[in-house]
């Protein structure tokens, strides 16, 4: 670990937005603005419950995640062709860019567009061509985890994946996401493992409404490398011993977790008490249309009610390369830089 010189607290804001950092939990599908879903309405004739841009955004206001979810599948009714999800996923990288996220790995949910009767290779062609796009037009590396929406079936599950398979140079991962009470990780476990045999990373939704149990059955059960969420680790200290010993990475989003009623207030957000304990935590925006923030929101907002310092800014973005699944030599130069971004606000 990088033992970071003293940075005056007046410059942490800055420092926060200036350093490198890679994000690791973002649905791609959440990052859709209602100006992007009304452009979208209007160019593929989709007529949407809602007058105008104004009152879309003021629905944004969701007590949980399923009320959020609601919302979420409606407006990914305008997403019908390749384009469409080009120009998504482009709209975010060009923000993640402006936020000096150099690094991102998207999941995107094949199942809320083929239940539209979209073709899995519309969905996927078009946002890995953003993808590719990005590292020659932004400077940014970008790449997809195909996720599965827990509250449908596991035999959809297998139906997704064949589906997708003939694109599976196009995507490095598989996620679950979705309604995780009353979803155990266990649910999905055949496929997971199916997955595992296939070669792909694999990540899982727990922890973050639903109990520390399933956050065990995601890593014991589904054999994730990754867990998103997982806030609620906290309720079990031998489970934050187990995930401190494996290095386990937490894609923690506070700015969703604050939205969603999982923290009264972001001052009571315990991702200070997971660095402190030794875990690989995260900072992340999760749904960023829909919770009030991309990345740089996450950190500013973050820091300004829990205090956090400069050294804890230092292992968040480094945990955040360290947790991702590129290459070693790649990592490196990525924590290079974050130490010579550090190095000038010293």
């Amino acid at each position: 670990m990088t033992t970071v010189r003293p940075i005056a607290q007046d410059r942490l804001p800055a420092l926060l937005r200036a350093m490198p950092k890679a994000e690791l939990h973002m649905h791609i599908e959440g990052s859709l603005e209602p100006e992007l879903i009304f452009a979208l309405a209007q160019r593929n004739a989709v007529s949407l419950p809602y007058a105008s841009v104004e009152e879309l955004r003021r629905a944004y206001a969701f007590t949980n995640l399923q009320s959020f979810l609601d919302i979420y599948y409606a407006g990914a009714s305008v997403l019908l062709k390749e384009q469409d999800f080009y120009d998504m996923a482009w709209a975010y990288l060009e923000r993640a860019a402006a936020d000096n996220v150099i690094h991102c790995e998207m999941f995107f949910d094949p199942q809320t567009h083929t239940a539209r009767g979209v073709d899995v290779k519309v969905v996927i062609d078009g946002l890995h061509r953003a993808c590719v796009d990005a590292k020659s037009k932004l400077g940014v590396s970008a790449a997809l985890i195909l996720c599965f929406l827990r509250h449908l079936s596991e035999q959809e599950a297998f139906e997704t994946l064949e589906q997708a398979l003939p694109y599976r140079d196009k995507f490095i991962g598989i996620g679950l996401d979705s309604s995780e009470v009353g979803h155990p990780p266990e649910k999905f476990a055949k496929v997971f493992a199916r997955c595992r045999e296939l070669g792909f990373h694999l990540v899982a939704h727990a922890g973050e409404e639903g109990p520390p149990a399933y956050v065990w059955s995601a890593l014991d059960v589904l054999k994730v490398e990754r867990i998103d969420h997982g806030v609620q680790s906290s309720k079990d200290a031998a489970l934050m011993k187990r995930l401190a010993q494996d290095k386990i990475p937490l894609t923690v989003c506070p700015l969703s977790n604050l939205k969603l009623c999982v923290f009264p207030d972001l001052s009571n957000h315990n991702l200070g008490a997971l660095l402190d304990a030794g875990l690989v935590a995260t900072v992340n925006s999760d749904d960023p249309a829909y919770f009030g923030g991309y990345m740089n929101e996450n950190f500013t907002q973050t820091f300004a009610a829990t205090g956090l310092s400069a050294q804890q800014a230092w292992q968040l973005a480094a945990n955040s390369f360290n947790g991702s699944f590129i290459d070693a030599s790649a990592k490196k130069a990525y924590v290079d830089r974050l130490n010579a971004t550090f190095e000038t606000f010293a």
